[in-house]
């Protein structure tokens, strides 16, 4: 019944209706759009009770019995740990602004730095958390890319910081820095490589878009930057012109 519909669309221009899709079909685009749409949304609630149980797991034991709700209350709270280990944070570093705390805090450290294994870890554990959270740091806010592993082939890299000391006068050739290479899809584990600075590109991309590059394997792409805006032009004042005066009316 339809050719002869068909037959006539053509002899007249017209484009053909598109076939209906099959019930099948139909349930399967149903399913995959309802998958798109509660899959990163139960993903998302999924890492978030389990980093709350995880931190509720630490720190809910340390709590007194008296100031647990969980000890008195019929159901667990959950998150009532990670307030706690937040206000103990922020009270932690407001007595260790002050001159009292920075004596404990450095006294602390030299008992430390007496025992044998635990000093070196100490040290090394605090450098690393001094230089990613310093307020004023680079170090893992550059993303760059590199000719790595082999010609031709470019990755995803973090700038880190400059090699200096032993480890600059071990290398031969100009000035290096040490880049962190992540892997994918997981961004925690990777690759340390000290590398010529002028090898290494730096990109316009935030550490946030970068790693979501990482973590889905390419697919989400960066953002275009916005192009800059053009400042107004200058007003011309070349041969005595004046520029104009324009009065407002009352």
């Amino acid at each position: 019944m339809t050719e002869p519909l068909d037959k006539t669309l053509a002899a007249l221009g017209e484009p053909a209706p598109a076939p209906k899709p099959s019930g099948g079909a139909r349930i399967r685009t149903y399913f995959l759009t309802g998958l798109v749409v509660a899959g990163p949304v139960a993903i998302t609630i999924w890492i978030t009770l389990w980093l709350i149980g995880l931190i509720d797991g630490w720190v809910k034991p340390l709590i007194p019995p008296a100031w647990n709700p969980d000890s008195y209350l019929p159901v667990a709270v959950p998150g009532f740990g990670v307030l706690a280990a937040f206000i103990g944070l922020t009270v932690l570093g407001f007595f260790a602004a002050n001159l009292v705390g920075r004596t404990v805090v450095q006294s602390g450290e030299q008992v430390l730095n007496r025992m044998p294994v635990v000093r070196s870890l100490y040290k090394g554990v605090k450098q690393i958390f001094e230089t990613v959270f310093k307020q004023d740091g680079t170090s893992f806010r550059r993303v760059g890319l590199i000719e790595w592993p082999g010609p031709g082939l470019w990755s995803l890299c973090f700038i880190t910081e400059p090699a200096r000391g032993a480890l600059a006068a071990g290398l031969p050739g100009a000035d290096h820095v040490c880049v962190f290479v992540p892997c994918t899809p997981n961004p925690t584990t990777g690759y340390l490589v000290m590398m010529e600075a002028s090898k290494v590109t730096e990109i316009d991309v935030t550490t946030d878009d970068a790693f979501k590059l990482i973590m889905s394997m390419g697919i989400i792409q960066p953002q275009e930057p916005a192009p800059p805006v053009a400042p107004p032009p200058a007003p011309n004042l070349a041969a005595g012109a004046k520029p104009e005066i324009v009065a407002a009316q009352g």
